[in-house]
């Protein structure tokens, strides 16, 4: 174990931190909680939370960082913190929503393109499906839309062109229709926030990973 090098820590992709929670601590204010997932969150940066409890997103600047009752100057991949932003309240944001940069802001899907493994589904997963998907610290339903192809499952190759349905021990690629506003990014440009579980009946039924996204205007 002396031999494996450390991995390096994603500081030069986008801020991306999934909210936990929200608190309201008396003298400081609105706290959100999350873990940096990557890139750098410093004081006095101007940030954005989306979607929020309306859908739009909501902006502000960031005063305080705290971690393990230490107040620190900036946070990195990896650290549990709660922070203070000055223009945001308890109400205008929740579990499930991200913060970024400002000028670099998480992408929120109208729908989604993603690659599947069927891990545990009691039947079979057609179109129209509406399990609960859980991404990040989101959990939202989503309807299947699609079923594009069905892939095999070590080397990839595809083995049917929509197909009407998949089920356990088949990879697929599916197009993913969110039934309310969720924050997704794709495995090739922030891998982080682009893998999710599939729920259904308290067992989790597939696992996958976005490959590309529609943005919500």
């Amino acid at each position: 174990m002396d031999t494996f090098s450390i991995p390096e820590k994603p500081t030069t992709l986008p801020l991306r931190l999934p909210i936990q929670d929200v608190y309201n601590i008396t003298g400081i204010g609105v706290v959100p909680v999350g873990r940096v997932e990557t890139g750098i969150m410093k004081v006095g940066q101007k940030v954005t939370v989306v979607p929020g409890r309306e859908g739009k997103g909501i902006s502000g600047e960031c005063k305080t960082i705290e971690m393990h009752h230490e107040m620190m100057q900036e946070a990195g991949p990896g650290d549990n913190i709660g922070f203070n932003v000055r223009g945001i309240g308890k109400k205008d944001i929740m579990r499930g929503d991200v913060l970024g940069h400002a000028d670099n802001v998480p992408s929120v899907a109208s729908e989604f393109t993603a690659q599947i493994v069927v891990l545990n589904h009691p039947t079979v997963m057609t179109v129209g499906y509406t399990p609960v998907f859980h991404i990040h610290t989101a959990q939202v339903a989503c309807q299947i839309i699609a079923i594009e192809k069905k892939l095999n499952p070590a080397t990839g190759e595809v083995l049917a062109e929509n197909p009407d349905f998949i089920k356990n021990g088949d990879a697929a690629i599916v197009k993913i229709k969110p039934v309310q506003p969720m924050c997704i990014e794709t495995q090739k440009e922030i891998p982080q926030l682009s893998r999710f579980a599939i729920r259904d009946s308290g067992a989790t039924v597939a696992a996958g990973m976005c490959i590309d996204l529609v943005k919500k205007a």
